[in-house]
């Protein structure tokens, strides 16, 4: 697994990317080694997820008749929920980049949305623990929670530009690909799982 200083490097380069800067490819691995080791960014997001996973937890036991209770199956649902939400943009993502016929670029691609994913999943993670917290403030949280997504589609946009290069169509669709399949899906797999709240 990465060590805590990879890390780091690998989200400064990320920054850099985001800024426009080149040099941020320097920091990342993208050989195929790199991209393999970055599916270890799950594992590292794994302790903002389990915030969520409490969050929603709580929000699904609200709607549930007093006293009812959700062992520990719904956090394997929950689990097999991110798993599909990880792994369907970036198949989806590579189906397109064999189709645009730029089939070298999809590690890089990879490795950028897999550690991005880790500063997000602790922003969110944090947004979920104030969820959890009595508030008059849900109002401005769910702004908050929209301006993440905003940032989060604001910054995919930016890496794959700098790894696609000026090609607005080809960047419209990876950014579309990797982030519009688990908005659309993750309501209909809920309920699939038994997850969502009546």
């Amino acid at each position: 697994m990465p060590s805590y200083h990879e890390v780091r490097l690998y989200l400064n380069g990320l920054w850099l990317l985001i800024r426009g800067d080149a040099q941020g490819f320097r920091l990342l691995d993208i050989s195929d080694r790199g991209m393999m080791r970055s599916f270890w960014a799950f594992v590292w997001c794994l302790p903002a997820a389990a915030i969520s996973w409490l969050w929603w937890r709580a929000y699904l036991l609200e709607g549930m008749p007093a006293g009812a209770r959700v062992g520990g199956l719904f956090f394997v649902r929950m689990a097999m929920l991110e798993v599909f939400n990880w792994l369907v943009p970036l198949i989806l993502a590579g189906i397109l980049c064999a189709l645009l016929g730029i089939g070298r670029k999809f590690s890089a691609v990879v490795v950028s949305v897999n550690w991005l994913s880790v500063p997000f999943a602790y922003l969110y993670g944090l947004l979920s623990l104030r969820f959890l917290l009595p508030s008059s403030l849900d109002a401005l949280l769910a702004l908050v929670h929209f301006a993440l997504l905003i940032a989060m589609v604001v910054s995919v946009s930016r890496v794959m530009r700098m790894i696609c290069g000026p090609q607005p169509l080809m960047v419209t669709g990876l950014v579309l690909v990797l982030i519009v399949p688990g908005m659309l899906l993750t309501e209909a797999l809920q309920r699939f799982l038994g997850i969502y709240p009546f």
